[in-house]
C-alpha cells in the first residue's frame, strides 16, 4: 500500500442546505428513494422523519423499546422498515407516521433488515435467524439457522438473491426457496459485505483486519491484508471498478477492473487523523465521501490517474453516518452528538 492520493487545498464545493439536532446518538441515516424524506434512527429507539428540502420534522416514530438497530426504505418511499432490541421487525407508513405491521424477528435482538430492490420482499436477521417477509408483514420464508450470528445481509442489485455473512464466509439465498443457493467458504469471521453493482463481485470486511473478495461466477477468492484494524467500511463505485475500504486512518481504493485487484497497489487517501468510520460513493458519480472518528468529512474525486480531495468539513464529534441523496447532489452527515447536516455538492 504505497501509492498515495494527492491532497489539494479544498475547493468551496460544499454548500450548507440545512442543519438540525436530535437528542440521541444516530445509528441509522437513510434518504427515501424519492429524495423527499430523510430518516434518522436514534440508538435509544425513536426514528425521526425529516423533510429532505428544509429539515422540518414530518413524523417522530417510537421505533423500538431498548433501541433501534437498523432501518430500510421501500422503493415507493411510503414504507420504512425498522428492527431493534425488542426482537421486533416493524413497518411504518411514512405518510401518516403510523405502524402498519409488527413481526417477531426470532431472537431478543434483530440486527439487520433490508427491502429488496423491487420492494417485493423484506429480509431480517436476528442472531442466527433469517426470515423473509412480504410488504404486509406476512412471513414468506424461514431459512435454516446460520452456523453463527449473522453479521450482515445485502440484496444483489437485480433482487434475485441476497447474501448473508457470518463465521465461515458468505451464503447466497433466493426469495423462492429456503435452501442456500451457494456458499463461499473460508475460515474466518466476516463483519460486513457489499455486492458490486454489476453483481460480479462480493467483498467482505473481516474481523482479522482483512478484506475478502470473491468473483461470484468462478468462486475464486482473494484476500487483502495490511489494515490497521477490523474492516467495517466498504463502498463500491457505481461502475463496479473501484472498491473503497476503511480499516484504518486512510481510505484504501482498489481497482477491481480486468482480472481484479490481486497483485496491484491500491491508492491510499491521506487526510484523516483518526480511524475512518464511514465510506460512501455517489450512486451514479465518482465522488467518494469519507467520515472519520476525527470528525472530518472529506469528499474525494476518484479517477484512474489521480484521486484528489475536493472539499472537507470538520464536525466537533466523530462522524456517525453518511448518506448521498438519490440525485447525488446532497449529502447527509450525522455525528455522534446528534448533529445532522445536509450539504449540497457543487459541480466540479
Amino acid at each position: 500500500m504505497r501509492r498515495k492520493g494527492k491532497r489539494k487545498p479544498p475547493k468551496p464545493s460544499l454548500k450548507a442546505v440545512w442543519r438540525t439536532h436530535i437528542d440521541d446518538h444516530p445509528i441509522g441515516l437513510a434518504w427515501s428513494p424519492d429524495g423527499k424524506k430523510l430518516a434518522v434512527a436514534g440508538v435509544s429507539g425513536p426514528i425521526t422523519l425529516f423533510n429532505g428540502a428544509d429539515g422540518a420534522v414530518q413524523h417522530k416514530l417510537p421505533g423500538h423499546t431498548f433501541g433501534t438497530m437498523a432501518i430500510s426504505w421501500h422503493k415507493s418511499s411510503r414504507l420504512l422498515a425498522s428492527v431493534g432490541q425488542d426482537g421486533k421487525v416493524r413497518l411504518w407508513d411514512t405518510r401518516t407516521g403510523s405502524q402498519t405491521s409488527e413481526m417477531a424477528g426470532g431472537a431478543s435482538w434483530v440486527e439487520r433488515v433490508a427491502f429488496s430492490p423491487a420492494g417485493d420482499w423484506l429480509v431480517s436477521a436476528a442472531g442466527r435467524k433469517l426470515r423473509l417477509w412480504d410488504t404486509t408483514g406476512a412471513l414468506s420464508c424461514e431459512y435454516p439457522d446460520a452456523n453463527s450470528t449473522i453479521t450482515d445481509i445485502k440484496w444483489r442489485h437485480d433482487g434475485k438473491r441476497f447474501a448473508v455473512t457470518a463465521y465461515n464466509g458468505v451464503v447466497l439465498y433466493g426469495p423462492t426457496r429456503a435452501e442456500p443457493l451457494r456458499r463461499f467458504e473460508w475460515q474466518g469471521s466476516s463483519l460486513t459485505l457489499e455486492w458490486s453493482p454489476d453483481g460480479k463481485h462480493i467483498a467482505t470486511g473481516d474481523q482479522d483486519s482483512t478484506v475478502h473478495f470473491w468473483l461470484v461466477e468462478s468462486g475464486q477468492d482473494l484476500q487483502m491484508w495490511g489494515y490497521e484494524t477490523k474492516v467495517l467500511e466498504l463502498a463500491w463505485s457505481f461502475n463496479s471498478r473501484y472498491l473503497a475500504t476503511g480499516g484504518g486512518t486512510q481510505a484504501v481504493i482498489w481497482d477491481c477492473s480486468g482480472k481484479g485487484p490481486e497483485n496491484t497497489k491500491p491508492v491510499m487517501l491521506e487526510g484523516h487523523r483518526d480511524l475512518i468510520k464511514h465510506l460512501k460513493f455517489q450512486r451514479r458519480g465518482m465522488l467518494l465521501a469519507s467520515g472519520g472518528k476525527d470528525g472530518l468529512l472529506a469528499i474525494w474525486k476518484v479517477e484512474k490517474k489521480k484521486t484528489v480531495m475536493l472539499a472537507d468539513s470538520v464536525f466537533k464529534n466523530p462522524i456517525a453516518g453518511l448518506a448521498w441523496s438519490p440525485d447525488d447532489r446532497r449529502i447527509a452527515v450525522s455525528d455522534e452528538s446528534g448533529t445532522l447536516s445536509i450539504a449540497a455538492v457543487q459541480r466540479t
